[in-house]
């Protein structure tokens, strides 16, 4: 990244951090940091988990909420505080405000998971369904704020969200004092900017790299173009980071002091999730694992020690089944195939038979026989098979290859 410019002036301070960390003692955990032994061996220098995922709310987003509602004026907090969010940003913005005894509404886009509305309602917010995608919701928050004179908290777009978030940083230098590399998931930006922020004041020595989905990757456009840039659509599994432009504010700080932004693909991101359940115990959702899809993606070109921000935990149940077949599939666990058999009698056992001496785990099948598609002596199978990677994947294929049958 090019550091030829003039240093900029920040609207946050070190000192801004500082003060929020001692302003969250007692309201936001000191969350732990886990080493990875795979991570480790796959990077070939130590590799650590800051979890972020084990944060109240189930992310690191109380952090900054909490000092943002914190510095209002009695005035502003006596018409309460509105919010827009699809899960994270909602249930700190409801945990916060019911801690400082501000009443909170957070308006939430109608395909909301279910389990992320009951929370932000048990944190103690009013919430309002309105809207199919985030943006439509934010204009209705604004609005209500407008309307209402209730205070609209952005989710990455102020100084004291940024000062909240940028504690992760003050945190990660106290329990890995030898980092050489910090990995941090980007949406709007105003987590790695507050990380890097923390960071580069005490340790420029550290690299701090973002990782964005390739999906919703507004950063190295931006990056390029000199200003946010907004990007026509935005398509990822990681709804924690799908966002379509840079914040003002956070974009300023990454463009100075975040050394690079990597993308990574939505295979990537199961496989990290899928990795983060199996190897580190840790439930963590898609935009959490960002970093570790980093890892997965290019292990041999960070500089170790690494610590990689798993940065939440809150992933719809239906939402995990889905992505850890993905990552199965992704990872070679998991096979799908469709194939053409003769249709007579005993057909499917003898298909099923050189499967089995294949190893492959059958988990589902589908038989037709009638469709226009097919001869009249044909019938189509589709199979859902379990399997232990790449290479049992291209030998179960193989085995239906030289059993006769042709894989469609």
């Amino acid at each position: 990244m090019d550091r030829a410019a003039p240093a900029v002036q920040h609207p946050i301070t070190l000192d801004d951090v500082r003060g929020a960390h001692k302003m969250l003692s007692g309201v936001a955990r000191v969350t732990p940091m886990e080493g990875s032994r795979y991570l480790t061996g796959l990077v070939g220098s130590p590799v650590h988990l800051k979890c972020e995922n084990l944060q109240r709310t189930g992310s690191f987003k109380v952090r900054g909420a909490y000092v943002r509602i914190a510095g209002l004026t009695q005035e502003e907090r006596s018409a309460g505080v509105v919010a827009a969010s699809a899960g994270n940003h909602a249930q700190g913005v409801a945990l916060a405000a019911s801690l400082l005894g501000v009443r909170s509404t957070v308006f939430m886009p109608v395909g909301a998971p279910l389990p992320k509305i009951a929370a932000t309602r048990d944190y103690g917010a009013e919430v309002r369904m309105h809207g199919q995608v985030v943006d439509e919701t934010l204009r209705a928050a604004k609005a209500y704020a407008e309307e209402t004179g209730a205070v609209f908290i952005h989710p990455f777009d102020h100084p004291d969200i940024i000062a909240g978030q940028g504690t992760v940083g003050l945190e990660i230098l106290e329990q890995c004092p030898e980092v050489r590399t910090i990995l941090v998931g980007i949406g709007g930006g105003g987590f790695a900017a507050g990380v890097a922020l923390a960071v580069k004041a005490l340790r420029p020595d550290v690299k701090v790299i973002g990782v964005q989905a390739a999906g919703a990757a507004a950063y190295p456009p931006s990056l390029a173009a000199g200003r946010p840039v907004a990007l026509d659509a935005v398509a990822t599994m990681a709804d924690g980071i799908m966002v379509g432009r840079p914040g003002d504010i956070p974009f300023k700080i990454i463009r100075e002091l975040v050394d690079e932004v990597r993308t990574v693909s939505e295979d990537a991101l199961s496989s990290a999730l899928l990795l983060c359940l199996e190897r580190a115990k840790m439930v963590v959702e898609p935009a959490g694992a960002s970093p570790v899809a980093a890892l997965l993606s290019d292990p041999e070109s960070f500089e170790g020690p690494v610590v990689a921000v798993l940065s939440g935990g809150n992933v719809d149940p239906l939402l995990m089944q889905r992505i850890l077949r993905h990552g199965m599939a992704a990872a070679g666990r998991y096979l799908s195939l469709r194939l053409r058999v003769t249709d007579r009698p005993g057909a499917l056992a003898t298909l099923l038979a050189v499967l089995s001496e294949a190893d492959a785990n059958v988990l589902d099948v589908s038989h037709v026989r009638t469709d226009p598609r097919l001869g009249l002596t044909e019938a189509e199978v589709e199979l859902h098979l379990e399997t232990k990677g790449p290479e049992h994947c291209e030998a179960v294929e193989a085995a239906l290859l030289g059993a006769g049958y042709v894989v469609i």
